[in-house]
């Protein structure tokens, strides 16, 4: 089944140096830009993180430091890439704990102003977990009935999911909307404000912190009672784009 969509949506898979959201980086890009009347842009990029590629990373994808020394920053190319993102809605695989997220820092650090407001997230992995319980290999062989070659190359990892998408709407027409409102809220597995879960929607549509001391109130009230603590979370290793979210809640307040 061909998606319906209203706006284009890009389906993206990285290849990083690792999994740490907020130190981590990215050494190889793949998207698929699907558009409404089905004409698709593939492209896939490789990147120089600036910093070694470990080890243990090099064995899951294959890349080395060698195979990325001569090719751009992602500084360097974050201008046409956020242009591949403008006015699309945004799918991948695992891609609303990791993938976005990561995506989302390396904007930041680039200077580049990644807007994701009013953008629906699907994400494959979890239609899969809520229906199925299983990888992206066995995924794409239960739903497609094929074997996943170069498995953990962002291209064959990016073209998989969205193959795997296709096939989930077919397979489960009957729970399954074919539209991107119905499938982004049907893979959203938590409300969160930043894109990590730092800080989350309550029943009432207010954000509250979801970890430490302060799980459960109310950002402004903490804020309010505790100062220190906004200056404590900036000086921390917190994700960047959790760093922005608390400060335009921050912001917010001043003018309230």
């Amino acid at each position: 089944m061909n998606l319906n969509l209203k706006n284009p949506i890009v389906f993206f898979d990285l290849e990083t140096t690792g999994i740490n959201i907020s130190t981590d980086r990215i050494v190889e890009i793949s998207y698929i830009k699907v558009y409404p009347d089905g004409h698709e842009d593939t492209k896939t990029l490789r990147i120089n993180p600036t910093i070694p590629i470990p080890p243990e990373a090099t064995r899951i994808h294959g890349i080395s430091d060698d195979d990325v020394r001569d090719a751009p920053t992602f500084k360097q190319v974050a201008a046409d890439i956020v242009h591949i993102f403008e006015g699309a809605d945004i799918g991948g695989y695992n891609s609303n704990k990791f993938d976005l997220p990561l995506l989302a820092e390396e904007f930041l650090r680039a200077d580049v102003d990644f807007d994701l407001r009013k953008r629906k997230f699907v994400d494959v992995q979890v239609i899969f977990h809520k229906m199925e319980q299983r990888t992206l290999s066995a995924a794409y062989k239960f739903y497609c009935d094929r074997d996943l070659e170069n498995a953990h190359s962002s291209e064959a990892d990016t073209r998989a999911t969205y193959e795997v998408l296709k096939a989930q709407l077919d397979r489960y027409s009957q729970v399954l909307q074919n539209d991107i409102d119905s499938l982004s809220a049907f893979s959203a597995q938590t409300n969160n404000v930043d894109l990590v879960g730092r800080i989350i929607y309550n029943g009432a549509h207010q954000e509250v912190f979801n970890f430490g001391k302060y799980k459960g109130q109310l950002v402004t009230e903490v804020l309010r009672k505790d100062p220190s603590y906004y200056a404590w979370m900036m000086n921390c290793d917190f994700p960047l784009y959790t760093k922005k979210v608390l400060t335009a809640i921050k912001l917010r307040m001043a003018h309230e």
